[in-house]
Formats: C-alpha cells, structure tokens, sequence
C-alpha cells in the first residue's frame, strides 16, 4: 500500500513568499489524513495535484492560529459543495471551546461535524493502523500525533508450502493472512509453518510545534519520518527555548538518537531559506531534507528502500524530480 506526505505548508507562525503555515497530508492507499491546517490551507490544496478531498478526518497539535486559522474556510467551502459525509476534527483540550467560537465564523454546515478531544495515551484505531497520541513541551495543550500501521506477516515460504502439500490457490491465501487450513487428508497447516517472521509497519512521527522533549524521542524510535520542526538555527538556541521551539541542530540529534530513517524538517522561521538550516543538521544526521510546500515524501517499506523527498512531487508543473535523503 502506497504511502506519502505531502508539505501543504512549511513555514512557522506566518506566511512568506514560498512557504505557507502549518499543514501536512498523509496519503496512504485512498484515505486522506490532513495534519494542521493553517492559513490557505484549502488553497495549497486546490493549486496541488491533491485537489481539495473529501477529508474525514482532520488532527489539530494545538490552538496557535498558524496552526488552525485555514478551518473555518475550508469547512465553509465542504458546505458550499453541499457536503454530506461526516467530518472529524481531532484535537487537545479545547477544541471544543475553540469551535465554539468558530462556528460564528463557518455558520451552519451541511455536513454532521464531530470535535474529539484527544489527549497523550490514546490511540486511535483504524483499519491496519493506529493514530498515536503523545505530550510535547510547548507551553499550551498541544499534542503530537504517530501513525503507526500494523506488522504485516512474514514473507510466504513457497518451498515449505510445496513440502506441506498445500496446493496452489485460496489456501495459500488464507495462511498469508494468517488463517489456518485444513488439507484434503484433514491436516491442518498453520501460518507459522510457512510464513516468515512478522516484519513491522511503517511508522511516521509528527510532534508539531515543541522544545526538544524525551517523549519525541521515545515515539520516534526506529521511525521511517520523523518531521520535526526546526523554526530557528543553533544560533537562537536561547530565544528557541524560551518559546518552547526547537532549533535544526537540536532536532538532528534527537533523529539521529533515535534511529530514525529520514528527518524532514519543517515550520521554518521566516528568516531562513532552508539549506542553512539543511547544512546545520546534516552536521549531525545526514539523513536530513528540508521540504518546500508541495514537496513530497514517499515512504515505501523498509525491503523496498529508504524514504525519499520528491521535489515538487504535488506541485502541478511537470518535471518533478527524486531526491535522495
């Protein structure tokens, strides 16, 4: 199943020139997971290759408004297309405190719209995954959020099967997907007699807005992504920690401990370009990319390759190319 971030808004606290505010999509197979949804939001959507979807679920980290200020249009816009599928928007405490002042703003939706406040320690089940929820040090009730998909069966051992007698065909399914069969001569073969060991499901870290926090670190061990946020260089180590930010060193050495994959940097100050902040983490994780709004990450797994950053990978010119991490 296909699986890929795309980079709806890159920058922190405020828009510039190329780089809108918090917002980032997972696709994986045909569901849509939108993460944060700052201002434009629903533009960086339209002028993408995504479109606007029919979202069904949305998960807010916290209530800056960088963060937040693209819902109310974007709910409008669901209800102007006369909408009927129910939306959810998954957030910390307060959400619904927060909507209950937005609804002055959106009005009266043609669509039933559910507010969960989540809070660390839950997780959400989903259909071959769950939504991890974990604390973060920002200042406010903010949370951030981990897909995690189930392990997968191991790889099907043909040889083992033709030893066993099991014939070609539905059976050989069934044991894939982890069933027992029973054969013409009533015995009754079981998956772990021809399957592999299980092999884990991919994992993506998204901690939002945070100072550099023990709990990232433990979510993010052994992860495909982890995007963190890098809104500040070393250099404004201080004014990072007394606004609960981090910086792009401090974020490659949280990476680099915990085995991460690939690290995608985001929420970038308005001062800095990208690759500054790029050469400053690679110092210490080379795995390192700082995506640009309407990049992409493919996150394929693990025995078919590393994470790569595509560049321009949703954006609607032709010519998108493949950069390696």
């Amino acid at each position: 199943m296909d699986l890929d971030l795309v980079f709806l808004g890159t920058s922190g606290s405020a828009p510039t020139a190329k780089r809108s505010p918090a917002a980032l999509l997972v696709r994986r197979g045909g569901e849509r997971l939108l993460f944060d949804c700052g201002e434009g939001t629903q533009r960086q959507l339209m002028r993408s290759t995504v479109g606007l979807p029919e979202l069904r679920d949305i998960f807010i980290s916290h209530f800056h408004a960088d963060h937040y200020l693209g819902l109310p249009g974007m709910l409008k816009t669901f209800s102007l297309r006369q909408r009927a599928a129910p939306l959810t928007v998954h957030g910390p405490p307060g959400l619904e405190d927060l909507f209950a002042e937005l609804r002055r703003v959106f009005g009266k939706l043609t669509y039933p719209l559910d507010l969960v406040e989540v809070r660390p320690g839950h997780s959400l089940e989903r259909d071959g995954y769950r939504i991890l929820v974990f604390p973060v040090h920002h200042g406010v009730s903010a949370v951030g959020y981990a897909l995690a998909e189930d392990p997968r069966p191991g790889v099907f051992d043909v040889e083992a099967a033709d030893a066993l007698g099991v014939p070609a065909g539905p059976a050989r399914g069934e044991l894939q997907r982890g069933e027992s069969v029973t054969l013409d001569d009533g015995r009754v073969v079981t998956p772990d007699e021809v399957l592999g060991e299980p092999r884990a499901g991919r994992r993506i870290v998204l901690p939002g807005d945070t100072a550099p926090v023990e709990t990232v670190r433990v979510l993010a061990e052994g992860a495909d992504v982890l995007v963190h946020e890098a809104t500040f260089s070393d250099e404004e180590r201080d004014r990072a920690g007394e606004t609960l930010h981090s910086t792009a060193l401090q974020a490659a050495e949280i990476a680099r401990d915990a085995g991460v994959r690939l690290l995608a940097l985001t929420h970038l100050s308005p001062r800095y370009f990208g690759p500054e902040l790029a050469r400053e983490a690679r110092a210490v994780f080379p795995a390192t990319v700082v995506p640009r709004d309407l990049d992409t990450i493919e996150v394929p797994f693990s025995e078919r390759g590393e994470p790569l950053l595509v560049k321009g990978g949703a954006a609607p010119e032709p010519g998108a190319t493949v950069s390696p991490a």
